[in-house]
């Protein structure tokens, strides 16, 4: 129940979930027992107590233990030999994350890795929100729609016979949501474009964007 633990627990709650959160120090869980729908002290590498929560039992089981990898690795471990269904874990760097793949981890997150991915990329062009890695060579931009893009089309935008990369959507507000739009479609004050094309490519058309 660090920041990110607590922040996903959190999260889930108010969605409306059934949340049980488990950390060590008693103390955490009192501070997160208001609005959890369970809270337990408990040590997530002793195997006897994560079989006596029936924790095979819930849909989804994420491991956000922070700098200690050895427990993380255990942890993950135990929860695989449970029968945990689908197991979400956090990572500390790459050799971490190719560690909890090959033991059975469903979904490895980096949570700082990729907020200094979203920081730099921000850095790069003040107009991106939001930057998503789906690979080693490719990604997803949300933008902001640059002033000299306002009034024309993607046809006269040319972005992917320029840039090598694709527009998968045009959010304008939050529930107008175009999904892929057509070329004759016209970009919009306000407009936010969601871009996904190879890391080099985006990195180009951000530079760009960005003196333009």
């Amino acid at each position: 129940m660090g920041r990110f633990g607590s922040s996903v627990a959190h999260e889930l709650s108010e969605l409306g979930f059934d949340v049980l959160a488990i950390d060590a120090d008693e103390q955490k869980i009192q501070e997160v027992s208001n609005w959890v729908t369970h809270a337990v002290a408990a040590n997530s590498t002793d195997e006897e107590a994560m079989r006596s929560l029936g924790l095979r039992n819930f849909d989804v089981v994420i491991v956000a233990i922070g700098e200690d990898i050895q427990a993380s690795i255990l942890t993950t471990l135990i929860l695989k030999e449970l029968g945990v269904p689908e197991l979400i874990v956090k990572a500390q760097n790459a050799l971490h994350g190719k560690v909890l793949d090959k033991i059975g981890a469903n979904k490895v997150v980096f949570p700082e890795r990729d907020m200094g991915l979203r920081v730099a990329h921000h850095l790069i062009s003040p107009n991106i929100l939001e930057y998503i890695e789906l690979s080693n060579d490719y990604g997803i931009v949300e933008m902001k729609a640059p002033s000299f893009t306002i009034g024309k089309n993607l046809m006269q935008l040319d972005i992917r016979a320029r840039y090598k990369c694709n527009v998968l959507a045009i959010k304008r507000g939050p529930d107008d949501v175009n999904v892929a739009p057509y070329a004759e479609d016209v970009i919009m004050n306000g407009d936010l474009l969601v871009i996904v094309g190879k890391t080099e490519d985006l990195s180009e058309l951000e530079l760009s964007y960005a003196e333009g």
